[in-house]
Parts: structure tokens; C-alpha cells; sequence
């Protein structure tokens, strides 16, 4: 059992926090340019009770073109670098290339976040396996530039969980050890706000496939079209509400911008939760 999945079993749901080193993401394109900027918001964001910095150096919001391996090294090393000098936080590296990955290995990230699930560069299943590491695999349906032109599913949920049982499988046969296996059913990527919705409300449902999960619905714009909120960074109300139902139905790890209001839930939730063990 790697460290992570200790961690979940030491402590409950973890808090990741999300550190792009991207000029055009969705929500927060080009704040983190700057090396040191960029540590000092991961060094915040782990006194703010994140457990896990997940680091990216290509944008997948919807209609995001593809950034070169060599560019995305360029960008997310020097950062993991600099952070691994001064903390010893585990790092997960989102990334679907291999090159990619195995830089941010060799720079101390400790986690592969592949939102193609192994499945756009050949070895990375390969590295993953080789490196023992814990790795990530995200469902999507298409790719970022177009997977929300018209998302389709017979059955959201089961087509998912059938997704990433295959998926499972695959790292399996390629060597990965299921116990370093994370899902995440990829929220946003390819999905209607009714396709996002359902996976939320079922949420227990991926429980069966007897990995931890992760939760990453943060400021997405399903949230803002649900409130008619069109600033990102003002759906946290929005994203308290999803962070609160999915941990009480199994989230392992929230995947957040906003570190400090998903740690206030996580530790409400456990207090609450801890009056169910005494007589009434």
C-alpha cells in the first residue's frame, strides 16, 4: 500500500491542491508563471490543509490546444524543484505524457495524474509500473479541444464505472499494483451539466470498483452555469456544496483551488460524524 493510500486510511479525505503552471487555464491562466510565486501559493495551500499539490503544465479546459512535452517540463520542474526543496508534500504530476511524467519523477513528484487513464502515450503505463508509483486514471470522452461539442452516454455512471474497470485492468496487466491505483470520473471532461450532476448524486456508486477516488468538479463551469456565476473563482459556494456530498459518499481526495473552505467541510464533517458514536 503506497503512502497516499495510507494517508486516506490514516486520515479520511485528503485535500488536493491544484498549482497550474499554465497561462491559459480556465480559472487561474498565468498567476503561477513565476517560480517562487509558485511555491509560495503550494507552501499556503499546505498550511490550508492540503495533503497533495497536483502540478500541470498543459491546460485541459475545454477547447485547450496541446502543449509540447519539452515546454511542460520547461515549466513544471523548476517549480517542483524549488518545492521539494522546502517541503516534503507529495506532488502529483497531471500529465498524459511519459516524458512529462518521468521528469517530474525525477524532480520528486511522488504521483502520475493521467486524465487519458493511461491511455494517449503507451509508456506511461510503463513508467508507472517501473516507477511503483501511485497514478491517477481520469475518464474522459474525447479530447480537450473537443469534449464538449456533444458529449453522449446510454448511462452516465455505469458507462464510467465500466470505463475504469477496464482501465484497471489495463494497469493491472501492465504491471501497476492496484493498490497505487486512484480513479477520478472525470468531471467536465466531456460531460453535459445533467451527465455532471448524476455522477455527483451517484457518486457511491464508484465504490465498487474498490479504488480510492478522487473529486475534482472545482469551479468548473457546470457549477457556474447551474448558479449563473460566469467568474470561476466566485463558485465557491458552488464547489462547497459538491466537496460536502462527495466525501459524505466516498471522495478520498477533493481536488481544489480553494484549499482553506474544503478543509473547514472535511473537519465539519468529521466532528459531526464523530457524535454518531456516542449514546443519545
Amino acid at each position: 500500500m503506497s503512502d497516499i493510500i495510507k494517508m486516506i486510511a490514516a486520515r479520511g479525505p485528503l485535500i488536493m491542491g491544484i498549482l497550474n503552471i499554465t497561462p491559459d487555464s480556465f480559472s487561474d491562466g498565468g498567476r503561477y508563471s513565476d517560480v517562487d510565486m509558485a511555491v509560495v501559493s503550494a507552501l499556503t495551500m499546505v498550511r490550508q490543509g492540503a495533503a497533495i499539490i497536483d502540478i500541470g503544465g498543459e491546460s485541459t479546459r475545454p477547447g485547450s490546444e496541446r502543449v509540447p512535452a519539452q515546454e511542460q517540463i520547461d515549466r513544471i520542474v523548476p517549480v517542483i524543484t524549488a518545492l521539494r526543496a522546502v517541503s516534503a508534500v507529495p506532488v502529483s504530476v497531471d500529465t498524459t505524457l511519459a516524458a512529462v511524467a518521468r521528469a517530474a519523477l525525477n524532480a520528486g513528484a511522488d504521483i502520475i495524474n493521467d486524465i487519458s487513464a493511461l491511455e494517449e502515450d503507451p509508456a506511461m503505463a510503463l513508467l508507472a509500473a517501473e516507477c511503483n508509483c501511485p497514478v491517477i486514471l481520469m475518464h474522459k470522452q474525447g479530447t480537450p479541444a473537443n469534449m464538449q461539442d456533444d458529449p453522449q452516454y446510454d448511462n452516465p455512471v455505469q458507462d464510467i464505472v465500466a470505463y475504469l474497470s477496464s482501465r484497471i485492468d489495463f494497469a493491472c496487466q501492465h504491471g501497476i499494483e492496484r493498490g497505487k491505483i486512484i480513479l477520478d470520473p472525470g468531471i467536465g471532461f466531456g460531460k453535459t451539466p445533467e451527465h455532471n450532476l448524476q455522477i455527483i448524486a451517484n457518486f457511491e456508486q464508484f465504490k465498487k470498483l474498490n479504488c480510492p477516488l478522487l473529486m475534482g468538479a472545482s469551479r468548473k463551469s457546470f457549477i457556474g452555469r447551474i448558479l449563473n456565476i460566469d467568474i470561476p473563482a466566485e463558485r465557491i459556494f458552488g464547489d462547497a456544496a459538491v466537496t460536502a456530498w462527495a466525501i459524505e459518499h466516498g471522495a478520498d481526495i477533493i481536488r481544489v483551488h480553494d484549499v482553506k473552505p474544503a478543509a473547514d467541510i472535511i473537519a465539519m464533517n468529521k466532528a459531526i460524524r464523530s457524535q454518531l458514536r456516542k449514546p443519545i
